[in-house]
């Protein structure tokens, strides 16, 4: 298993932070090659993506998971992962984001991918597009989070998180 680390830090209070990372359905818009994630219930996961240019599905199941504070996962089919992200809150406004995630290569084209960085340059790519999705949310929330049906409604694509 390979294993990469990043950190990036959100202006946005930790609960805010949190429970938008935690509404996976959401995941596609920020990260890249993620078509589809699909909550089967509260502590499984259904996965879509495409990795090195091959379509790839699996199971995750909820390791670990403390509100607010940490999320932690592991594949249980399929692409081979596990990772847990930390939610530390800075001050009442910003959060820091810290990601481990470990993951195993099949294949050549995914061995030279994690050799050449890809692997690590699109899990950074990931986390600030998630960042910028996060920001564009608002001004802080510093009790509560936009409604689910609030950020499903509003239109934005990829594209303008990259900028």
């Amino acid at each position: 298993m390979e294993t990469i680390e990043k950190t990036i830090e959100v202006g946005q209070p930790v609960k805010a932070v949190y429970d938008l990372w935690t509404q996976f359905e959401n995941f596609p818009r920020f990260m890249s090659g993620v078509k589809e994630v699909r909550r089967l219930d509260e502590k499984h996961l259904h996965w879509k993506a495409e990795i090195g240019g091959k379509a790839k599905e699996w199971d995750a199941e909820i390791s670990d998971q403390v509100r607010n504070q940490r999320i932690a996962w592991r594949s249980t089919s399929g692409a081979e992962n596990s990772g847990t992200m930390h939610f530390i809150a800075l001050n009442p406004s910003q959060t820091r984001v810290i990601l481990y995630l470990s993951y195993g290569p099949r294949g050549l084209v995914e061995k030279m991918g994690h050799n050449l960085g890809v692997v690590s340059a699109r899990v950074s790519g990931d986390l600030n597009r998630f960042k910028k999705f996060t920001e564009s949310q608002g001004a802080p929330l510093a009790n509560h989070l936009i409604p689910k049906v609030a950020i499903s409604a509003t239109p934005m694509n990829r594209s303008n998180l990259e900028s």
